[in-house]
């Protein structure tokens, strides 16, 4: 479906500061120990609409996973201000599910999770256990799957409930081929009901497949907002140029696609406005 001009995540000047302590632990500030002081967002601002499937793309330490966090509620910005139009369903490789557990049981206990009934989470769980194809292993503990069996689960958790806004960090890439062609007819049934989803990772074959727009984050600030169709052969030589560590070209070129296709002025279409 077209995106709407209902703004459902907007972000408005975002930052997130923390401190490392001496032994490496992370803090939010305010931290009266010794540490070093990181900036892990430095002003972010965008909007996104009802029905966008949209990429958040960066480097590991880019802020990219700090930005799902603020977003989805799990930690506060340090300045700034995050809205949303309704609570998002978080789907993160770290999810916590029970390792002991088998997968139908914590089917059950997601779903339960979500506000589903007992009888509800009993016959959505064996809904979930046939689109995953886990099988006998579907029985098994948690413990004993592969890290592409857990990403089947986990996605399949996340969307067998209705929700406006999905978010997805990195889960995806997780999963084999087979695996993509379903999440992306599922994600595609999920914005044809007018859901947003947003995906976040640092691999832009895997943003190109499941998404139409992204953001290109950066050392905490955004280099790109755009048709993924533009940014992401640009994302792609930039990463090339690094591991050739051709530094000045890759320094050149981050710059310039922050000229051409930076962080605009933040402005919300009002449908209701005259």
């Amino acid at each position: 479906m077209q995106p709407s001009n209902d703004p459902v995540v907007v972000a408005d000047n975002v930052g997130l500061t923390y401190r490392l302590s001496t032994s490496g632990s992370a803090y939010l500030l305010p931290f009266l120990g010794r540490g070093v002081s990181v900036e892990a967002l430095k002003g972010v601002s965008f909007a996104i609409y009802r029905g966008e499937s949209i990429g958040i793309l960066g480097r590991n330490g880019s802020g990219k996973s700090s930005l799902l966090s603020i977003l989805s509620g799990q930690i506060a910005p340090s300045f700034g201000d995050v809205f949303v139009s309704s609570t998002p369903s978080l789907l993160s490789v770290s999810a916590a599910l029970q390792g002991d557990l088998s997968g139908r049981v914590n089917a059950r206990l997601g779903l339960l999770a979500q506000g589903m009934t007992r009888q509800e989470s009993k016959c959505r769980a064996e809904e979930i256990g046939e689109w995953t194809e886990l099988g006998d292993a579907f029985d098994r503990p948690l413990k004993t799957y592969s890290s592409g069996m857990k990403a089947r689960l986990k996605f399949a958790i996340a969307t067998e409930t209705a929700s406006e806004i999905l978010m997805v960090d990195e889960a995806l890439s997780t999963g084999d081929s087979t695996f993509a062609i379903k999440a992306r007819q599922r994600m595609d049934s999920f914005l044809g009901d007018s859901g947003t989803v947003i995906v976040v990772s640092h691999s832009a074959s895997t943003i190109r497949k499941q998404c139409n727009r992204v953001i290109w984050i950066n050392d905490g600030e955004v280099v790109a907002d755009g048709a993924v169709g533009e940014i992401a052969p640009i994302y792609e030589k930039w990463n090339k140029l690094r591991a050739r560590k051709r530094v000045d070209e890759a320094s050149a070129l981050l710059k310039s696609t922050i000229v051409d296709y930076g962080q605009p002025a933040l402005h919300i279409v009002d449908d209701n406005s005259g």
